[in-house]
């Protein structure tokens, strides 16, 4: 276990480098993602290795060099996403059996498969995942504040990382019934009129067996939801109302803002709200 191995257990924010230390990897000096860096990648590696280097730029915004053991990282990101990128790339190095995997790649002119790329993606997501939020510690600190949009706040701060990933870490594990979702900006669509696409639904367990588990594409003027949706900087608490599976109505207390990059909602029976 890594945050044994690093002694970072119940340690906030989680203590990156210690981690990196650990697990004997290390963030290269100079970005790959650089043109001056892909340049040296060519000759130190040879012109196939770095075209598939300037191939994967766009794409990715991590690299693991298994053999070397080092992790690239674009640094023009922001620092909470480089900190979830560095325990993502060291995912891929700490799980066995994607480090056997990665170096072979690494010596041959195999390509991984689509469907096993996906998986180790999504396997090196929840290391991430895990690490970062320290285990347990996160939900832990949750379930003693306010169940509100303003402990999130709070919370990601401390942990360093994004309100987006805060929020979603949020509900998914709280003990209360709780939503969080990512949407886009308000748009006017044809059929519709004024719509917000949705991103990503993370709900609590207890919400998704009352209420079940959202699956339209976007919230449109018909939606419970869309009071919530901003069309300035934020919304205030608001009162909205949900209908469980039973058919029954119940109250909720929802607020939104707008991060620039997505709009965060975050919504939970008025009941429990405490701002």
């Amino acid at each position: 276990m890594l945050l044994q191995r690093a002694d970072a257990w119940g340690v906030v924010p989680v203590p990156i480098d210690d981690l990196l230390s650990a697990a004997n990897l290390k963030v290269a000096p100079t970005s790959i993602f650089d043109p001056r860096a892909i340049a040296a990648y060519a000759i130190a590696k040879g012109k196939q290795a770095a075209n598939l280097v300037k191939q994967a730029i766009g794409k990715v915004l991590g690299i693991l060099d298994a053999h070397e053991e080092v992790i690239h990282i674009d640094d023009t990101v922001l620092e909470s996403r480089q900190r979830f990128l560095k325990l993502h790339e060291t995912g891929h190095f700490e799980l066995p059996h994607q480090r056997k995997i990665f170096r072979f790649f690494e010596d041959s002119q195999e390509e991984l498969d689509p469907s096993i790329a996906d998986k180790f993606e999504r396997e090196a997501n929840n290391f991430a995942r895990f690490a970062i939020f320290n285990g347990n510690a996160y939900a832990e600190r949750a379930a003693d504040l306010p169940l509100s949009f303003s402990s999130v706040k709070k919370m990601q701060r401390g942990f360093k990382v994004s309100l987006y990933a805060g929020l979603r870490e949020y509900a998914r594990t709280h003990r209360h019934v709780c939503i969080a979702m990512a949407i886009e900006k308000p748009a006017i669509c044809p059929i519709n009129g004024w719509s917000a696409e949705i991103r990503r639904v993370e709900t609590s367990l207890s919400f998704e067996q009352q209420f079940g588990r959202p699956q339209l594409p976007t919230i449109t003027k018909t939606h419970p939801l869309w009071p919530l949706v901003p069309f300035g900087k934020a919304t205030r608490p608001t009162t909205i109302r949900l209908t469980d599976l039973d058919g029954e109505h119940h109250e909720f207390i929802g607020e939104a803002l707008d991060t620039s990059y997505n709009i965060l909602l975050f919504a939970c029976p008025t009941t429990l709200f405490r701002s």
